[in-house]
């Protein structure tokens, strides 16, 4: 078994962070906004608008039907658990903390597609007739570990996993 890197307690507080963060949010959004009634105006390019996405990012790959829920589930799940371990032995903080931004919102999607049967999605940016997709924290979450990750790549920095966990 290889040794615990020396940043993967800074991954996992990311995670658990971007997680409580998440959770957190969306209860609000849920309890503290009737969103139901319509969007609610919070700058002229911001919108607080309910959407529950029944598929992966942007909307793809929807799922209506509980089998499909179920293997979403569990491609989150088993992405997960290759993350986190990943995560666990990396020798790199931005690798640790990218991974960490990962997780945390992939849980935390992950969290509401097993207890709704959908992730709840309420940012929606937007400017003149352009239109972003509406997202959550986890998703912005998720973004900005993947670029860190890819940032990582193009300055040659340690991507454990290319390595096969070596110190790089």
């Amino acid at each position: 078994m290889r040794k615990v890197g020396p940043h993967a307690r800074l991954g996992l507080v990311v995670a658990a962070v971007v997680l409580a963060a998440d959770l957190a949010t969306k209860r609000a959004v849920l309890d503290g906004l009737d969103l139901a009634l319509g969007p609610v105006r919070v700058a002229p390019f911001l919108d607080l608008t309910l959407v529950w996405n029944r598929g992966i990012s942007y909307g793809l790959l929807e799922q209506d039907t509980v089998l499909g829920r179920w293997l979403l589930v569990g491609i989150t799940a088993a992405a997960t658990v290759a993350l986190l371990v990943w995560l666990l032995r990396t020798r790199s903080v931005l690798t640790a903390t990218s991974l960490g931004l990962v997780v945390g919102g992939a849980i935390g999607n992950g969290i509401d597609r097993v207890v709704y049967g959908a992730v709840i999605d309420f940012v929606h940016f937007h400017v003149g007739d352009f239109s972003w997709y509406v997202f959550n924290l986890a998703d912005a979450a998720i973004v900005a570990g993947a670029a860190g990750l890819v940032l990582e790549a193009v300055r040659g920095g340690p991507i454990d996993a290319a390595k096969g966990g070596s110190d790089g």
